[in-house]
């Protein structure tokens, strides 16, 4: 179905902690904030180089950073990767690498690239049926998806990829996620192929969203336009620096793999002990979708615990990890409270 005007304004998004108070001005403080899917054990702060906020960016420290980075996502080198402040920034201009025309989501999914799809001049459809977007000139899939983890495998998105390069079109996949997905799904290693776009977030995974560092990972010609198109500094100095060190410390990542998968069961397990139904996420994120979600969200934000919701699925949620010990009790406690007021709903329904 087609999207309104309306795709191209704002759009809501989790970890706002100003709409927190609007929405639960009573609710104790602080939040415990499980409304994003941003790891909430971030990868460790460390003494930046007085230069990396004194001087402009080199231009060999980015090619470094851009290395290891190809390195991490099984790039062909450097010259396939486009560094950049956030892949917020990249979703319009990787859109404009296609001439204004027919554009597909794959949905639902992340609401950003809708938008960012129709600020590059193109007419916007979610589609629900992988199969149509072939018949579109810039299809987008985010994999795993957000908010419900779904993973598309890759043989198809090669498969899509190819008959979109060969009319001239785009496949653009969002692999936001993919660190904690199944990585032998990602098409990162197929990005010279052409035709195609991979985005990779750095902030998700290793938890420093405010950092602004995200990648575009293409053939050659689209990586130099792009890269042109930002033109020098387009990433600043801390951002090099932890970007340079985190992509490279490839121990930290595969013990927070393994924490993350040990932390997403907990949730679950957690969840269910209330009857709330898990139906699918990531590790870092889990997907609820049963008729109690509006009541759980609201009882939970009224104990100042946020969940993700979603204005026009009433039905869903999206919850993140806990931080610490004390928040998995302030969260299992909300949710003792919201059980406990259902099942007196019911009494007294049935009465």
């Amino acid at each position: 179905m087609g999207l309104p005007d309306k795709a191209v304004a704002a759009v809501d998004h989790g970890g706002s902690l100003g709409r927190a108070r609007a929405l639960f001005p009573f609710a104790p403080e602080p939040f415990v904030d499980l409304s994003t899917g941003i790891n909430p054990h971030s990868y460790p702060f460390f003494q930046l180089p007085a230069t990396a906020l004194t001087r402009l960016p080199e231009a060999a420290r980015l090619a470094e950073l851009t290395g290891i980075a190809a390195a991490a996502y099984d790039a062909p080198s450097a010259a396939y990767v486009v560094a950049a402040p956030g892949t917020q920034i990249l979703l319009p201009r990787v859109a404009a690498m296609v001439k204004p025309g027919r554009a597909a989501v794959l949905g639902p999914t992340y609401a950003e690239h809708a938008r960012a799809a129709k600020l590059a001049g193109h007419g916007v459809a979610e589609v629900a049926d992988f199969d149509a977007l072939a018949d579109f000139d810039l299809a987008i899939v985010v994999n795993p998806n957000n908010p419900d983890g779904r993973v598309v495998p890759r043989g198809r998105l090669l498969d899509l990829a190819g008959r979109l390069n060969a009319k001239g079109g785009l496949l653009v996949v969002d692999e936001a996620f993919m660190d904690v997905g199944p990585r032998a799904e990602s098409l990162a290693g197929d990005a010279g192929q052409g035709g195609v776009v991979v985005l990779r977030s750095f902030g998700k995974f290793f938890g420093l969203a405010g950092v602004r560092l995200g990648f575009a990972l293409t053939d050659t010609a689209t990586a130099a336009r792009l890269t042109g198109d930002f033109g020098p500094w387009a990433v600043s100095g801390p951002a090099l620096e932890y970007g340079i060190a985190a992509l490279a410390d490839h121990g930290w990542q595969e013990a927070m793999r393994e924490r993350l998968a040990g932390e997403a069961a907990r949730l679950d397990a957690l969840l269910s002990r209330f009857s709330v139904p898990v139906a699918g996420g990531t590790p870092l994120f889990r997907f609820i979708d049963f008729a109690g979600a509006p009541g759980l969200f609201r009882a939970l934000g009224e104990s100042g615990v946020l969940l993700r919701h979603f204005t026009e699925r009433p039905t869903v949620l999206r919850a993140g990890l806990p931080a610490c010990q004390d928040e998995w009790l302030r969260l299992e406690t909300a949710l003792a409270g919201w059980a406990h007021s259902r099942h007196d709903q019911a009494e007294e329904a049935r009465s």
